[in-house]
């Protein structure tokens, strides 16, 4: 017979419960808090337009200052005589992806192509609170929206299905939609694509959620990512911008190498070890 504890009157009993109640347990996963965070609080969606309203801010800010690039790395020549663009990340900087991490947490499942693209089939992906009027206030401005996303170039007919559903600024006849493995050299890091736009384009802002859609050194240790993010530490919240995601990223695999195939066990010690502890009372 299965049983549980239960404090009372300061004791604690053992009482026989049903298998009912067993099931109805909730496993532990890494993914709780985080997403429970992103989905249901009123402080995300108040992060995510403080984030976007920022942006608004600053690209009239851009607009008004023709030396003014958010892609500082790839942005090359005369570029103040370029028309302006802003670049924007599409997973959890313009789309809320959170149904895809439940399904994952609710059924133990980890990410994979062949269910992520399952669920970029569905189109069932939300606005990020102020992302669409902050891509249609740059359209107004005459300012070309392109977004650079990892998702796989196969996905590309349900990406933007998705995002016209909701009503983003997506680029008339210009393909503004570029995603990973597109071309041949349209890998994981993004400058090779930012470097496309900035020939043609003065890019004023970078927007997005995770330290590689900034900086294509985001896959190293946490050291060297530090350091990265020290270099360039004046460029945040001026000509980027980025959005608060505890659910994955690079943060999270870099305490174990971003070596994807150690076991999950050992995926989660490595993040519990680099964390610093108060030593208690």
């Amino acid at each position: 017979m299965l049983r549980r504890d239960v404090l009372l009157g300061g004791f604690t009993l053992t009482l026989p419960t049903t298998a009912a109640w067993a099931q109805a347990a909730v496993p532990p996963s890494d993914l709780l808090l985080a997403t429970l965070w992103n989905q249901r609080s009123v402080e995300y969606k108040g992060n995510a337009l403080t984030a976007y309203t920022l942006a608004r801010l600053r690209l009239d800010q851009a607009l008004a200052d023709q030396k003014w690039t958010g892609a500082p790395a790839e942005q090359k020549g005369d570029f103040a005589k370029l028309p302006p663009a802003i670049v924007v990340d599409i997973d959890e900087t313009a789309l809320d992806n959170s149904l895809y991490q439940v399904w994952m947490m609710k059924n133990d499942q980890t990410f994979s192509t062949k269910t992520w693209n399952q669920f970029c089939a569905a189109q069932v992906s939300a606005a990020i609170p102020g992302a669409v009027e902050l891509t249609n206030y740059a359209d107004s401005k005459g300012v070309k929206v392109f977004y650079i996303s990892n998702r796989g170039g196969e996905t590309k007919a349900d990406t933007k299905k998705n995002m016209e559903k909701l009503g983003f600024a997506m680029g008339g006849n210009v393909d503004t939609l570029m995603l990973q493995n597109e071309k041949p050299d349209w890998g994981s890091l993004k400058g090779t694509r930012r470097a496309v736009v900035a020939k043609d384009y003065r890019i004023t802002l970078n927007i997005g959620d995770q330290f590689g859609d900034f900086d294509d050194r985001y896959r190293t240790s946490e050291a060297d990512r530090l350091k990265a993010f020290e270099e360039s530490k004046e460029r945040w919240g001026r000509e980027w911008i980025v959005l608060g995601n505890p659910s994955y990223g690079s943060f999270e695999t870099a305490p174990f190498g971003h070596d994807f195939k150690k076991p999950r066990e050992e995926q989660r010690k490595a993040k519990w070890d680099v964390l610093q502890s108060w030593s208690g009372p």
